[in-house]
């Protein structure tokens, strides 16, 4: 962007410009110096900008819709699961019962959002398979986090001091290992198969007395089912491990298969993700996790437990972790989950897996003859394409990411999984209409002709948006984070 283009954008203040008109005060003006060290008092009045209304709010209205989310344009990133958010998740979020209500109250006086929490419990314990949840953590590498320190407080109850291994995929999200890290723990990488699944060999050789647990999440980050997961399961468990399951892709098999029903121990669930909170824009997420039988000592208290007709905070829970974050989770995130799981209903949720399914399906089919795909079967809720084909042609992954940009599209994930070379994570969700696939779908294939036809359009891309191609490098490691006048 010009400079000249910045200072009609960001330098609109005009003398005795007001955006505001208070009363007058009516009450006595504290003597400040009596409050404050002379060090800290103003001596001179703050530059403030001088604005109308009017100017204050066509400016942020404008810088909004430079701005990309889920409510204005299709969001395919792979692994993320960007889908529409119902709205009727956010007017019940705002009932005063529930937006008004303070942590601190007595339990006898929260009794409708405590019974709320607690159902909700119920619904993610059937829909995964688990014996028993906590909704406490905030996100889901939190929820991963937590997972991980009951496997470790499971393991050292049992006198079992020597697990300190934790095995991930060489597919798996980042966050994997980095939550087995924090958590105390070494992880060892598992090598994926020629057909994207975890080579059961090599399993079997990194598996032994030190494993702890194996972390997985299936449908894998290729968007490929783990068709041996029983046996994996079989494999962990023999060597004394335990089995966690990454949340992170559960939309492809709601209501289809329970990862605990799989043989999963632990699984952390993305609400955020699957049941439809806002996702990005710095969160709150909500990252509950679900545990066999045998874990449950474990959980972080309180847990949100049912005593006749009385809902309660269950402090009583000797064996437990601890309280992993302040007061019992993110209250709002889990109203609108819980808002949606309703809504929805088993026939919904079973629906979600089928359109999602179907859409990646449906897109991965009509690119795989443009772009190469590494695992040509089908998929589930996302899929994996490669850039190799234009990248010989001198057109890396990253341009095209941003030559999508000049159509009004959000990237999909790009250069993740790690095991494929100019990998394009592509997730449509359920959501989406087939006309907005399509769309998507058509500028994928043109921009696969543009670079055959004409590679500089594409590596030299974006061309229509207000900030153009920038040193990525240099903007990631010399970041300039205000505003600066020409």
């Amino acid at each position: 962007m010009h400079n000249q283009d910045q200072a009609l954008i960001f330098e609109l203040s005009t003398p005795g410009r007001i955006g505001y008109s208070l009363p007058e005060m009516d009450v006595p003006e504290l003597d400040l110096s009596a409050l404050l060290p002379d060090g800290y008092l103003r001596t001179e009045e703050p530059e403030l900008p001088e604005v109308s209304e009017l100017d204050i709010m066509r400016h942020y209205t404008a810088l909004s819709r430079r701005n990309h989310g889920v409510d204005s344009g299709f969001y395919p990133l792979g692994s993320c699961t960007m889908k529409y958010n119902p709205k009727i998740n956010e007017n019940v979020a705002r009932f005063n019962g529930f937006a008004h209500v303070h942590p601190l109250q007595d339990e006898s006086s929260v009794q409708g959002a405590l019974e709320l929490l607690y159902d909700l419990q119920e619904h993610l314990i059937e829909i995964t398979g688990m014996d028993e949840v906590t909704l406490q953590p905030a996100a889901g590498a939190h929820g991963e986090w937590t997972g991980l320190m009951m496997i470790r407080a499971y393991h050292e109850a049992n006198g079992d001091m020597n697990r300190t291994k934790v095995i991930v995929p060489d597919s798996a999200h980042g966050t994997n290992p980095a939550s087995a890290s924090i958590a105390g723990f070494e992880t060892i990488t598992v090598k994926s198969n020629e057909h994207g699944l975890v080579d059961l060999e090599d399993l079997r050789r990194v598996v032994g007395e030190d494993t702890a647990a194996l972390m997985l999440t299936n449908p894998n980050t290729l968007g490929l089912f783990e068709e041996n997961i029983l046996e994996l399961a079989e494999i962990v468990h023999g060597a004394g491990g335990k089995l966690y399951y990454d949340g992170a892709n559960l939309n492809a098999v709601l209501s289809k298969a329970r990862p605990g029903d799989m043989g999963f121990d632990v699984v952390h669930l993305n609400l955020h993700k699957t049941f439809t909170g806002p996702h990005g824009g710095g969160g709150p997420g909500s990252g509950p996790v679900g545990v066999k039988v045998d874990l449950i000592p474990f959980l972080p208290k309180p847990i949100i437990a049912k005593r006749g007709e009385e809902f309660v905070l269950d402090y009583d829970r000797p064996q437990s972790i601890g309280r992993v974050k302040p007061f019992y989770g993110n209250f709002g995130i889990n109203v609108r989950a819980y808002t949606y799981i309703r809504s929805m209903g088993p026939d919904g949720l079973k629906a979600v897996t089928e359109y999602a399914v179907l859409n990646a399906n449906y897109m991965m089919r009509r690119l795989a003859e443009y772009y190469e795909l590494p695992f040509d079967r089908h998929c589930k809720h996302e899929f994996v394409l490669s850039g190799r084909r234009q990248k010989k042609l001198g057109v890396r992954t990253l341009d095209i990411a941003k030559r999508l940009l000049d159509f009004g599209y959000h990237p999909p994930t790009i250069y993740f999984p790690l095991n494929v070379e100019e990998c394009i994570m592509i997730e449509p969700t359920e959501t989406e209409s087939k006309e907005t696939l399509d769309s998507f779908v058509d500028i994928m294939i043109q921009i696969a002709k543009e670079v055959e036809e004409n590679p500089e359009i594409v590596q030299e891309a974006p061309h229509t948006t207000v900030v153009g191609r920038m040193d990525e490098t240099k903007a990631a490691r010399k970041p300039v984070l205000k505003y600066q006048q020409a």
